[in-house]
C-alpha cells in the first residue's frame, strides 16, 4: 500500500469519526514525548463504548496499542480499535502489535493513515486482513498526516521536517523602526506581534525537537530560545546556532542558560581558545565546511541533526538566514505571522542590512511556490502556511 495515498476501505459512521477525533486527541497528548518516535492514540470500543484507550510516549515504551489493551475493562474481544496509524507488525523495542491484536481476538481495526515507513507501509493491514480482522483506513487521514510529519520527513529522508517561522509588518519589515538617537526599546516594545501569535510560536517551539538560528539574531536580539510552555517534554528544545567565526559571546543567555541543549555549527577549527571555552560552558561546537565568508554547510547541518535523531527543526531568524535557508532547499514548510501594522522605513535598510546583498548571497535560482496554503487569525494578527515539498516523500 502506497503511505501517501490511502482511501477508506469500508463504510464510517458518525460514531466512527468521533472516536477517531478521540484517538487524535490522545495521540497529541504525546507532542515533546514521543519523539523519535510517532505520535499515536488508540481507543477500544465495544457495544458503542469506550473500554480502553491509550497514547504513546518514547519513555513510556509501550505502544499506543498495547497500552489500549492492557487498559481495557473486560475482554477486547470483538472490539474495534480506533488509531491514527497503521499498527506495526515488526520487533523493535516491542513487539509487533499486530499480533497482539490478533490474540486479544479484535474484531474490528479503524486506522486513519498508513505507516510512512517504505520500507512497511502497509503490511500490518494486510496481517491484520489475513487474520481475518476487517480493516477501515483513510478516516481522519489529513489530519493524522498532518500530526505525524515530522516523523514521516524523517523516515522517508533521515532529516528532520524544517519549518520556517516568520513574523513580519503588512510592509514586509522584519523590525520596527527606532527613532534617531532614541535608546534602546523594551523587548515588549519591539514585537511585531500580537500577544496570541507569540503563544502561538511558542507552541510551534514546543512542539519542534530543534530550533535553528544565526548568530546575527544572537548577536542582534541576546535571546533564550526556548520553549517555555510550561508543558512536558522528553529532552528539552535543543537550541542551535549557524555560527561561521564562533562570535557567540561567552556572555549571552544562550550560552549562560546552556544544559547540553546548545548546539554550534562552526567553520572555525574545533580546538581554538573560543571553542573550548564555549565547551567548558556547556556548548557542543561542531565544525562543518562552508565557502570563504559564508556560513557553514545548512544542509551538512540539517543531515547531522537527522542523524542525532531530531525529527523537527523550527528556524526562527532573519531575513539572511532565511534566504540561504530558502536557497539550500532545505525548507520543508513556512508559516508567516502579518501583523496589522506598518513600520514604514526604507526597505533596503532593513535590520541594518542591505536586502539586496542578502538577496545575493541566497542565490535563488528562482521562486519557490507554496502549496496547501492555509490562513489563520491569531488575536489582530493572521498566518499564512504552506508547503515547499510533499514530506512524504523523498523528494
Amino acid at each position: 500500500m502506497n503511505a501517501t495515498v490511502s482511501s477508506t476501505t469500508a463504510s464510517t459512521t458518525a460514531a466512527d469519526a468521533a472516536f477517531m477525533d478521540r484517538a487524535l486527541a490522545l495521540a497529541a497528548r504525546g507532542v515533546a514525548l514521543a519523539s523519535p518516535n510517532p505520535m499515536v492514540g488508540a481507543v477500544l470500543v465495544r457495544d458503542g463504548k469506550i473500554i480502553g484507550e491509550g497514547f504513546h510516549t518514547y519513555e513510556g515504551v509501550l505502544h499506543a496499542e498495547i497500552v489500549a489493551l492492557e487498559s481495557a475493562v473486560g475482554t477486547a474481544r470483538g472490539a474495534t480499535l480506533y488509531v491514527n496509524l497503521e499498527p506495526c507488525c515488526h520487533t523493535g523495542r516491542t513487539g509487533p502489535c499486530t499480533k497482539a491484536l490478533i490474540g486479544a481476538g479484535v474484531a474490528r481495526v479503524v486506522a486513519a493513515m498508513a505507516d510512512p515507513n517504505p520500507a512497511v507501509a502497509g503490511r500490518g493491514f494486510k496481517e491484520l486482513r489475513v487474520a481475518g480482522i476487517e480493516v477501515t483506513t483513510g478516516l481522519r487521514e489529513a489530519e493524522a498526516r498532518r500530526l505525524n510529519e515530522p516523523f514521516a520527513r524523517w523516515i522517508v529522508s533521515k532529516t528532520p521536517l524544517v519549518t520556517l517561522k516568520s513574523a513580519l509588518t503588512l510592509d514586509g519589515q522584519l523590525a520596527l523602526p527606532v527613532a534617531p538617537g532614541r535608546a534602546r526599546r523594551k523587548l515588549q516594545d519591539r514585537w511585531i506581534t500580537s500577544e496570541e501569535s507569540r503563544a502561538e510560536v511558542q507552541a510551534m517551539r514546543h512542539g519542534s525537537d530543534a530550533l535553528l538560528t544565526g548568530i546575527g539574531t544572537v548577536l542582534a536580539d541576546d535571546p533564550l530560545l526556548t520553549d517555555r510552555t510550561g508543558l512536558p517534554r522528553r529532552r528539552n528544545l535543543l537550541r542551535v546556532v549557524m555560527d561561521s567565526d564562533l562570535r557567540l559571546p561567552p556572555r549571552s543567555k544562550l550560552v549562560r542558560s546552556a544544559d547540553g541543549d546548545v548546539l554550534v555549527f562552526t567553520r572555525a577549527k574545533e580546538d581554538s581558545p573560543k571553542a573550548k571555552a564555549l565547551r567548558r560552558a556547556g556548548v557542543e561546537v561542531v565544525r562543518l565546511g562552508g565557502s570563504r565568508g559564508a556560513q557553514p554547510d545548512l544542509r551538512a547541518a540539517i543531515e547531522e541533526l537527522g542523524r542525532r535523531g531530531i525529527l523537527s527543526v523550527l528556524l526562527e531568524s532573519g531575513a539572511t538566514m532565511n534566504s540561504a535557508a530558502l536557497a539550500a532547499e532545505i525548507v520543508d514548510k513556512m508559516r508567516v505571522f502579518f501583523a496589522p501594522k506598518i513600520a514604514g522605513f526604507a526597505v533596503p535598510e532593513v535590520a541594518g542590512k542591505k536586502l539586496g546583498k542578502a538577496r545575493a548571497a541566497a542565490g535563488m535560482r528562482s521562486a519557490q511556490q507554496l502549496r496547501n496554503v492555509t490562513m489563520a487569525q491569531f488575536g489582530s494578527d493572521f498566518a499564512v502556511e504552506g508547503y515547499l515539498r510533499d514530506v512524504y516523500r523523498t523528494r
